[in-house]
């Protein structure tokens, strides 16, 4: 019908034509889905990274890949089902601070065992972050700097040098080094070298840390050298059982803790789960400390079925014989590691011992432990001058 005189043509009111309002109305649509998308993208970025398992034949070039450990900005992220974990215990190695965590396939538990690692499923990730706090590009050596939660781990405050990964196939365990580079870490089969600045006591000093290769991470992990299969070293009942110290907010027992969200079963009473003690209490006993330390930085290999069980020098928890234990105990091979010295502890006369020569030197072909450290922990040395000036007898 035709328009009558007057009467306003609507293309005239809006002034603009279809055509353009069509291409406003696309616009806005799309704007929209651009915002939903936006409010998706934020909300995923709260939610903790989802663990990726990776078969042997596929393992990944970058850490964030697995999902268990993820930079977030100058913040770290612990994927989901990830949980930190501490051992009463830990295993030096130069002065590195370190945050444990577990990851369990959904659904599934490790079983209690009263002796030796905690009988995990496949699919499970043990993860070990070794980092330093620092101050102008300077790494400080102990303990300061951080409090044991992982949240307060920041690449600002934080040199993070590691991640190692062991992950549980269904023919044992494999062990990978992930070195960190910026905002990932990368897989360094063969090792890495890593020098730095470190602060150790009131001094600075050159440490050349170093990443163990894949082979020798066995040199430690497997526990049982005739097998020749790695194993956990820290996820044991006795090193597992006590508090987490970065998780104030819920204390209780690590043990407890794993068996009331599902992750344990089997786990018996406290009171009959065995118990590292923590070497560096005071309140512990002195023999009880230096046992402990012993154990937890040497046992893995001086064992009765060890790499170094040809030795006779056997220092894990469970030997209680005096002479394994190293009590006027003669060398079976001497040589320079032995600092000419005639037992491995000469009670009454740490000077005299070659436990303490070998702990107290950084020389690659005397010290011990051999691998792990290239640095002497002097706060253990000590501890095991004092326990063996305690000991009654003499080897004469």
């Amino acid at each position: 019908m035709p328009r009558e005189r007057g009467t306003p043509d609507r293309r005239q009111t809006t002034g603009h034509p279809p055509a353009v309002r069509m291409t406003r109305r696309r616009s806005r649509a799309a704007a929209l889905v651009l915002t939903a998308l936006a409010a998706i993208a934020l909300v995923g970025c709260s939610r903790a990274p989802t663990v990726q398992f990776h078969d042997a034949a596929n393992y990944p070039e970058r850490l964030s890949e697995w999902g268990v450990l993820v930079r977030d900005g100058d913040g770290y992220r612990l994927g989901e089902d990830v949980r930190p974990y501490e051992i009463n215990s830990a295993l030096f190695t130069d002065y590195a601070l370190k945050l444990r965590a577990v990851y369990l396939p959904p659904g599934t538990a490790a079983a209690y065992r009263p002796d030796g690692p905690l009988d995990l499923p496949v699919g499970s990730i043990i993860s070990k972050t070794f980092f330093y706090p620092q101050a102008q590009g300077v790494a400080i050596a102990g303990n300061g700097g951080w409090s044991g939660n992982p949240a307060d781990l920041d690449a600002s405050a934080h040199r993070v040098v590691e991640t190692r990964l062991l992950v549980r196939q269904e023919h044992g365990w494999d062990a990978l080094p992930y070195v960190w580079d910026g905002d990932d870490a990368y897989l360094r089969v063969t090792g890495a070298l890593q020098p730095m600045r470190l602060l150790l006591a009131g001094n600075e000093i050159d440490l050349p840390y170093i990443v163990p290769t894949r082979n020798e991470c066995a040199g430690c992990h497997a526990t049982d050298h005739d097998a020749g299969t790695l194993q956990p070293i820290g996820v044991q009942a006795r090193h597992l059982n006590g508090e987490y110290p970065g998780n104030p907010g819920n204390p209780g027992n690590q043990l407890e803790a794993w068996q009331a969200r599902g992750a344990l079963t089997g786990l018996p009473l406290l009171v009959d789960v065995p118990k590292t003690p923590n070497w560096e209490d005071p309140a512990t006993p002195l023999q009880a400390r230096a046992r402990a330390y012993l154990d937890i930085n040497c046992g893995h290999c001086h064992n009765a079925v060890g790499a170094a069980a040809t030795s006779g020098l056997l220092l894990d928890t469970a030997t209680t014989d005096l002479r394994q234990l190293g009590f006027c105990k003669r060398p079976i091979a001497a040589g320079r590691g032995s600092g000419g010295h005639n037992y491995s502890i000469a009670p009454g006369e740490p000077d005299a011992s070659i436990m303490i020569f070998r702990m107290a030197t950084s020389d690659p072909g005397m010290r011990m432990p051999e691998l792990g450290r290239s640095l002497v922990h002097a706060e253990a040395v000590e501890l095991l001058r004092e326990w063996v000036a305690s000991l009654p007898g003499s080897c004469v």
